[in-house]
């Protein structure tokens, strides 16, 4: 995905009540955007794992078909124990590899307006002040399938719609496993900000997007200047 800087002064877009598939709807991010979707007038379309089956493309174009945006928060994030097992992590690479792949043919055919993929900060290098800007290389084997998810919101954008990456902290907050922020990963970020994030992103213009607290070593820079707020919590 194109990494250029927004032009200084850029607005995003006022915000419409958009109809919006979410997959992932049941996890923590799905529920922190699902009370400020609905309270912003937005309709949420968030079927469960039993409900859709993302692997299947006949059933996507179905979901798809009348949305207006689409943010693909399915995961499947195993333990910290496990960051050495590549085996562990087969489900959740082919939600970021393959599934997202499905839903961007079904939104580029719907067309739907907008598309969202959530990834990580961990991309980046481990040490130093990091960007947007910073290239990404050297992945741990586990991270290479958030990287082929935002090359498909890459590809959304290229089909004439907004693509946007978030590109999240280390999430802390009800649910997440972490009670205070965890400085030591150099990004962090409140559940209830990244709800609002994922909210914003609808109407950010196309392009990758860290979001985490201020003053960290990841800038979030450009996330709010485009979105017009920091992070709260």
């Amino acid at each position: 995905m194109s990494q250029s800087r927004l032009r200084p002064g850029l607005e995003p877009p006022n915000q419409q009540p958009m109809r919006l598939l979410v997959t992932g709807g049941t996890g923590v991010l799905g529920r922190a955007l699902g009370a400020a979707a609905t309270e912003a007038g937005h309709d949420l379309v968030m079927p469960t794992h039993d409900e859709l089956d993302l692997f299947d493309p006949a059933a996507v174009r179905d979901a798809v078909v009348d949305a207006d945006g689409v943010l693909h928060l399915a995961t499947r994030v195993r333990p910290v124990e496990q960051l050495s097992d590549p085996d562990a992590w087969h489900e959740n690479d082919r939600l970021r590899e393959e599934a997202s792949g499905i839903l961007v043919d079904a939104a580029i055919a719907a067309g739907a307006t907008v598309y969202v993929q959530p990834t990580v900060t961990f991309v980046y290098p481990r040490d130093g002040s990091v960007s947007e800007d910073t290239p990404v290389a050297d992945v741990l084997p586990i991270l290479r399938s958030a990287l082929a998810a935002e090359q498909q919101a890459a590809r959304f954008a290229s089909a004439g719609g907004r693509g946007v990456v978030m590109r999240f902290g280390l999430l802390d907050g009800p649910g997440t496993g972490n009670d205070t922020p965890r400085t030591e990963f150099g990004a962090s970020l409140h559940l209830a900000d990244a709800g609002h994030a994922l909210l914003s992103a609808l109407s950010l213009p196309s392009g990758v997007y860290n979001i985490c607290r201020d003053g960290e070593r990841v800038s979030n820079q450009r996330f709010t200047q485009a979105a017009g707020w920091h992070p709260q919590h």
